[in-house]
């Protein structure tokens, strides 16, 4: 696979990226989730190039080789998402693709809702819109309980301490016991242990959860969605496995719904890791998507 990996200073935060493609051709960025980096879209980046995308994938602030601000507050999702508007900026473009998966998920939408005239078409793979998701949680049992470990987030160094013994082990099942066997091979679940691995990578990763705590994800006003059938109108896919064990498929139905232009995609016996496990799928979706 023909990338660059290079680091780039942006207006708040230094973040690495890899990147890839005909300079000339669209954009496209791709946004990882907890607790992966760059490498967990391997599987389509190589059907992106080949169709001509420029791509850019960074590590997201707080991960991997990317700069982790101290404090709680520099991880608000105005700054995640003010990172991508800068990276939009320093490809040297106006619009974007954006595809995102579970917290680089919730990125994506919040781009495409702050920022309408930055966003091309939006994908996203498991991952609610916000707003859906701040309603849900706060009304909906099983979703609190499947929400269970990011109240323990919110504590400190305890979820560092826990997450970070014996080698990153329970880090490690959090992959390996929510997807589909043989999802994450050991070559791989190595290089996810070295990104952990990072100078200040646990707390960093683990700041997103404590700033979704301290601070809304979405502050409803005259420019937010207010209710969920306030639409987007960015042409919008959203991929979803219905195995997974993290988020109900009421927030997947309500976050559709949130959109004008939309095409739901429900991959059947798929985790929250579709992009791994449904891969040839997930990239077939995504190209014809883009290029519609």
């Amino acid at each position: 696979m023909d990338v660059d990996s290079s680091t780039r200073e942006l207006s708040t935060v230094r973040l690495h990226v890899v990147t890839g493609g005909d300079e000339s051709g669209p954009l496209v960025v791709l946004l990882h989730g907890f607790p992966e980096f760059w490498y967990g879209w391997r599987h389509q980046l190589e059907p992106l190039l080949e169709a001509g995308y420029r791509v850019v994938v960074p590590d997201q602030r707080g991960y991997n080789r990317s700069e982790k601000p101290e404090g709680v507050g520099a991880y608000r999702l105005r700054y995640l998402t003010r990172d991508i508007v800068d990276q939009i900026e320093a490809a040297g473009r106006e619009r974007a693709h954006v595809v995102g998966h579970d917290w680089g998920g919730i990125v994506a939408w919040d781009l495409a809702t702050r920022y309408p005239d930055l966003v091309d078409r939006l994908a996203v793979i498991n991952a609610p819109h916000p707003a859906v998701f701040q309603r849900v949680l706060r009304s909906s049992i099983e979703q609190q309980a499947r929400s269970w470990y990011a109240f323990l987030f919110q504590l400190p160094w305890l979820p560092e301490r826990l997450l970070g013994a014996n080698e990153y082990e329970r880090l490690e099942r959090a992959l390996t016991e929510t997807a589909q066997t043989g999802t994450f091979p050991e070559p791989d679940r190595a290089l996810y242990r070295r990104a952990w691995q990072q100078p200040g990578s646990l707390t960093g990763m683990l700041n997103w959860y404590r700033a979704s705590g301290r601070y809304p994800l979405i502050r409803l006003g005259p420019s937010m969605p207010a209710a969920d059938d306030d639409q987007l109108q960015t042409p919008t896919l959203l991929i979803w496995g219905d195995e997974d064990v993290a988020l109900t498929t009421e927030l997947a139905q309500r976050s559709i719904s949130q959109c004008a232009q939309r095409r739901f995609v429900q991959v059947s016996g798929a985790s929250h890791w579709a992009q791994h496990e449904a891969s040839a799928l997930v990239s077939e979706e995504l190209l014809a998507h883009l290029s519609s």
